[in-house]
């Protein structure tokens, strides 16, 4: 198994100014201590329940932009781009950036997007959960041409239309950089993943057994559009405070176990202490060597 970090609050002593420092700590901290991926949200108000909506909050691919500069092994993405923030080509666009310039470590995480409030507050047209959905759909056929071919063949969908599909320099990533939706949904969201994504991510806090029959559903879909299922990364999404007043390490290990025995290859924690990094070095001493085998 492998362990990722997402970074969702920057509320830390001193902000703004001590936002940079504190963020490359974290992220250099981690990627030494051998965590396999780091997130960010791709948010621009905070959210409930992480904090109040006008705590600090970065601009997702910025962030991330910042850590490929200081790291040299994790994997970055955002968990995960709603759908309506940016146009299809701009976002393929941005994350090839992201790749070639990490030497091939981007994910492209979206999903459909629920965060009315910030699009109303900073004026980006918040469609309907259905419209959403169709839009979600074109962006994952948009990323499958401007990935596959150089050819900048046009794209002519509902709400997008794109006279030419060129991205150049191609992303470093073989055959692209990986493709993760996230969400639970049964009957659109996984069944977008079985047709599009190379990667879930589902969210731990249903419990084991939740992700054990959402996986199934993903199955069905899977066998349903002629995919292979073990070709799908299977993540999960969940908070850990390793501390005297939290979690011990040998409880995380557990409940890394229970996950990983539910069908989870790659579980991505945030940690409310984050900000003291003592708590990534102990993961990388006695959490990550341990599970890896798993």
């Amino acid at each position: 198994m492998r362990i990722g970090l997402q970074i969702p609050r920057f509320t830390w002593p001193d902000a703004p100014g001590s936002i940079g420092p504190k963020f490359a700590h974290i992220g250099r901290t981690a990627d030494e201590a051998g965590f396999a991926s780091l997130w960010v949200m791709d948010h621009f108000f905070q959210i409930d329940p992480v904090g109040d909506a006008e705590e600090p909050m970065l601009e997702g691919y910025s962030a991330l932009s910042y850590l490929a500069g200081i790291t040299e092994r994790a994997k970055l993405g955002t968990l995960v781009t709603g759908v309506q923030y940016r146009y299809p080509g701009i976002l393929i666009k941005t994350a090839t950036t992201l790749d070639v310039l990490s030497g091939g470590r981007a994910y492209l995480g979206i999903g459909a997007g629920w965060y009315e409030r910030e699009s109303q507050g900073l004026g980006v047209p918040f469609p309907s959960t259905g419209e959403r959905f169709e839009r979600l759909e074109e962006a994952l056929q948009i990323a499958h041409q401007m990935w596959s071919s150089d050819e900048g063949a046009p794209y002519e969908g509902k709400h997008y239309q794109l006279a030419e599909t060129m991205n150049h320099p191609l992303a470093v990533s073989d055959p692209h950089p990986k493709i993760m939706i996230g969400g639970m949904g049964e009957r659109k969201t996984l069944r977008l993943v079985a047709q599009y994504a190379d990667a879930c991510n589902l969210f731990t806090y249903g419990g084991a057994d939740t992700v054990r029959h959402k996986l199934d559903v993903l199955k069905g879909h899977c066998e349903d559009v002629g995919r292979d299922y073990d070709d799908i990364e299977k993540t999960a999404l969940g908070t850990v405070k390793l501390a005297s007043d939290g979690m011990s390490a040998d409880e995380v290990i557990s409940m890394c176990r229970e996950f990983n025995e539910a069908g989870i290859e790659h579980l991505i924690f945030n940690m409310p202490n984050v900000q003291d990094v003592e708590p990534l070095e102990r993961f990388g001493r006695e959490i990550i060597p341990e599970v890896a085998e798993l």
